[in-house]
């Protein structure tokens, strides 16, 4: 999915004020123990269900815990609110038993609770991101403690879908009681290892740890959290090196370096799953033409293209799956740099000379990736033409197919590569293959035989050909692979942003 900002986030303005003593939260931290983050990723609404932006992923983690947990050093799944569950001989019901926990008001998290947060996830209008449970057929509480969940189909990755950041159990005394929007535009209830102190939108959110969290004796430390949005790529860098911020996220590629060189910083390339690719609008020409469409990716040189923008740092991408999700072909040779074979590929498909619409937003690699291609496809016979545009626009004309090409990122927040072929090249799944509406039966019908495999031999086969099959026709054009660009005050110990877009910041300590 994209954090994509995968789908549009919803506009949801709203002050945030008190200290909501009444809901059980913390003590103030002293302002000097308050760990600040740096972020261009905006927190806009405090429904988990209700967006898929960057800025609410990693903010969802934080204030919404999930049945089931994944350890940090073993990526295996462990329990969470369910401290135990079974799975029945036919692979379509899945048991869960809660344990004894709390949200951030005192209150106790029961079964109704958690089968009223999957229900909205799965069927409510406002989703924003269902696909997880897309084999759900019902769930229901069965008595207080237990939660019993039946699939349509045997759907292997279920579990592991259970972890992902909008499987954040909430309240449903509290939703109801006060309504949809004051439940999540005041102090939301948490179930998760912190709740609201204050929220500024398009400034900062600041959290303060829930003395009601499940595990006895997290966040490890009570110091507040700050999430401060801040646009600028240069003020994030300058406010860590001054010691006003202990977190960048997105440090630009040309900051690394310095970084790396900058006294009491650590600049890591975290593990991700991101893939920065090009999407090509398939229900218009030139890009119907799948000739058009392989041209286009032959007369792109990737290699080049990755070392210019990220300075060497990502790597360049074979497939149109993320290199670091399970099952990705690492033999595939990808798509060659061939521009001969572009120019008789875009004359075999008649589009020569047709102009293309590159949409692009201000971001640094979105404006760098935008003006090479431009560049490239100028120079096999194309008429590339850049329009520049915010992110609420660029989603609007994406998901309207009011484009013909645009440069982006989009990432996996599991291992299992099922999330990622339904968001990216399934037709029929309800993505529109991220916007591209690339539709082959095959590739569909291969999509959900992986669900069902069981054999991991067997999977790795599916997932090898869906790759083939999507590399080859172009359903996308990949471009590289790159880590998640972080930098860290070393006063800190035990945070990091996971590859799920995650931070551990119940586990985070100060250095002493």
């Amino acid at each position: 999915m994209f954090l994509k900002t995968r789908v549009r986030a919803l506009a949801f303005a709203a002050a945030l004020l008190g200290t909501a003593s009444a809901l059980g939260l913390a003590g103030n931290a002293q302002a000097d123990d308050a760990i600040r983050i740096a972020s261009p990723y905006q927190t806009t609404v405090l429904d988990p269900m209700r967006s898929a932006a960057a800025g609410n992923i990693e903010t969802y983690g934080l204030l919404y815990a999930r049945l089931i947990r994944r350890n940090l050093e073993t990526g295996a799944l462990e329990p969470g609110l369910a401290e135990s569950w079974e799975t029945s001989a036919d692979g379509l019901t899945y048991t869960l038993h809660l344990r004894e926990a709390t949200f951030s008001d005192g209150s106790p998290i029961t079964a109704e609770d958690v089968a009223f947060s999957l229900d909205r996830i799965h069927g409510d209008k406002q989703s924003a991101y269902p696909a997880p449970l897309s084999a759900m057929e019902s769930v229901k509480a069965t008595d207080p403690k237990t939660v019993v969940i039946k699939l349509k189909s045997v759907f292997v990755p279920f579990l592991g879908n259970l972890e992902i950041w909008n499987m954040g159990i909430v309240s449903k005394a509290d939703v109801e009681k006060r309504g949809l929007e004051k439940a999540f535009a005041t102090v939301p209830v948490t179930s998760g290892p912190y709740a609201v102190k204050e929220w500024k939108p398009n400034q900062k959110l600041v959290l303060v740890p829930n003395k009601h969290y499940w595990r006895q004796g997290y966040p490890k430390s009570d110091a507040m959290v700050e999430l401060l949005e801040i646009a600028s790529p240069e003020t994030r860098a300058a406010m860590l090196k001054s010691g006003e911020v202990d977190v960048v996220r997105g440090v630009e590629w040309a900051q690394v370096d310095e970084l790396k060189a900058t006294e009491n910083v650590d600049m890591r390339l975290e593990p991700s799953t991101v893939i920065y690719m090009t999407l090509l609008n398939e229900t218009r020409e030139p890009f119907s033409n799948m000739k058009a469409r392989q041209a286009a990716a032959h007369a792109i040189d990737n290699k080049a293209l990755t070392k210019a923008i990220t300075h060497g740092y990502a790597t360049p991408a074979n497939t149109t799956l993320p290199g670091a999700i399970e099952y990705h072909d690492k033999s595939n040779p990808g798509i060659a740099y061939d521009p001969a074979k572009a120019k008789e590929e875009l004359a075999e498909s008649g589009m020569t000379g047709r102009e293309v619409k590159i949409l692009a937003t201000a971001g640094a690699a979105e404006q760098q990736m935008a003006l090479l291609l431009q560049a490239q496809w100028q120079a096999i016979g194309l008429k590339p033409v850049i329009v520049n545009v915010d992110n609420a626009a660029w989603w609007d004309a994406t998901g309207k197919g009011d484009y013909d090409a645009a440069a982006t990122w989009w990432y996996n927040e599991t291992p299992d590569p099922d999330l990622a072929v339904r968001w990216a090249v399934c037709g029929s799944c309800g993505s529109a293959s991220f916007n591209t509406h690339y539709d082959n039966k095959k590739v569909d019908d291969l999509v959900e035989q992986g669900t069902r495999e069981t054999d991991p031999a067997k999977r790795a086969e599916i997932y090898k050909e869906i790759q083939k099959i999507t590399t080859d026709e172009v359903s996308q054009i990949p471009l590289y692979y790159a880590p998640n660009a972080t930098a860290y005050s070393k006063r800190l110990s035990g945070l990091k942003l996971t590859s799920s877009l995650q931070w551990t910041l119940e586990e985070t300590t100060f250095v002493k």
